[in-house]
């Protein structure tokens, strides 16, 4: 999937497992479709019938689509119980340096990495949502997070594929003489990063598998995948890059406009509140980027940002007609985006709505260009 002067890959297709919960309504007090086990499996189940790639589940330490009180899935324990009830798909974890002892999470992912006959991967989330880790006790700034969440890929790699015993000293984590059984080797999961700021597209250049970013409008995603370029370029590591969007596909534009609207219209005051404390003041620029203002949400031709209202972290959707989504699909892949993360409301449905009405016309206009 890296970058390069030679043929690039077919563009890879993710969905998402919806953890806060589902439905046709976002940012109402409880749900529709609460986050059980059963309805997520029924999610995972259709995304790799579909022929999906992986699956990214995110993490939380309170809900983050409806009310924060609300049920919400456990990231680690669902990623694990869906990865035995499938077979090909595989399930992109994010994780939160700082919440559990390295050591220990390097096994627990070695050992998920084997079990799923190494179908795991790992998103990194350095900064996370704010407020979100003082509530579970932990204080740390910006920076810190950041620097703890280098050293964090680094041992988990020495652990992976270092001959052992491994040592590895550093300002947050020591291993001294330390084990890690099942060891992955060269087959180890990938670590996807993510953000926006100086600081996370440097931590990219020297240690992400895969750049991941939320969508934002074409020049600024460009505008991000230049300042990448330099960062990598400074590394000489391989730039490999994916994007994280939501989508309301429907077959006329002017429907799929009403959907979205439709999405937030029962919204409750008190989930916008708690939504907008969350996004108040952050240092995180790529959360700033999603809740920028604009007239009726719409940060371009079929750019929605209506979701920032009620939802933590990426608050975009491209709206449209399936070929309308698929030419500005087209134009992020042109920018050199090989992984395109997806998910709908709900996402039983609009799963199999993007496998059979959008994905065969993004695959054939990659195709054309590449010819």
């Amino acid at each position: 999937m890296a970058i390069s002067n030679g043929r690039r890959p077919e563009p890879r297709f993710d969905w998402f497992v919806p953890i806060d919960g589902d439905g046709e309504r976002a940012g109402t007090v409880r749900a529709d479709r609460p986050p059980t086990f059963e309805y997520l499996k029924q999610v995972a189940e259709t995304a790799e019938e579909c022929g999906f790639y992986s699956m990214l589940i995110p993490t939380r330490f309170a809900n983050g689509l409806f009310s924060e009180d609300a049920p919400l899935a456990e990231t680690w324990t669902t990623a694990t119980a869906l990865a035995a009830v499938t077979s090909r798909i595989r399930f992109l974890v994010a994780v939160r340096p700082g919440f559990i002892a390295l050591g220990l999470f390097a096994q627990m992912a070695a050992a998920l990495h084997q079990i799923s006959g190494g179908r795991l991967d790992i998103n990194i989330v350095p900064g996370g949502i704010q407020n979100d880790f003082e509530r579970v006790g932990e204080v740390s700034d910006h920076a810190t997070r950041y620097e703890r969440a280098e050293e964090f890929i680094q041992a988990c790699r020495a652990l992976w594929q270092d001959p052992q015993p491994v040592t590895y000293s550093g300002d947050f984590y020591q291993l001294a003489d330390a084990y890690c059984a099942p060891a992955p080797g060269r087959d180890a999961p990938q670590f996807y990063l993510g953000g926006a700021s100086p600081r996370a597209l440097g931590l990219s250049a020297r240690q992400a598998d895969v750049h991941l970013g939320w969508i934002e409008p074409l020049e600024d995603t460009a505008q991000r995948v230049a300042d990448l370029k330099q960062q990598f370029a400074g590394t000489g590591r391989p730039l490999t890059l994916g994007l994280r969007t939501h989508l309301v596909i429907r077959d006329d534009e002017e429907e799929a406009w009403q959907a979205a609207r439709r999405l937030i219209a029962d919204a409750a005051p008190e989930v916008k509140a708690q939504r907008q404390a969350a996004i108040v003041g952050t240092p995180m620029v790529g959360q700033q980027a999603q809740a920028r203002e604009a007239e009726d949400h719409r940060l371009g031709r079929h750019l929605w940002n209506g979701l920032s209202e009620v939802r933590v972290n990426c608050g975009s959707a491209l709206v449209g007609t399936p070929e309308q989504v698929a030419d500005e699909l087209l134009g992020y892949w042109r920018l050199g985006i090989d992984e395109f993360i997806l998910s709908g409301f709900p996402h039983v449905e609009e799963c199999q709505r993007a496998a059979e009405d959008l994905l065969p016309l993004v695959r054939d206009r990659v195709a054309a260009e590449i010819r």
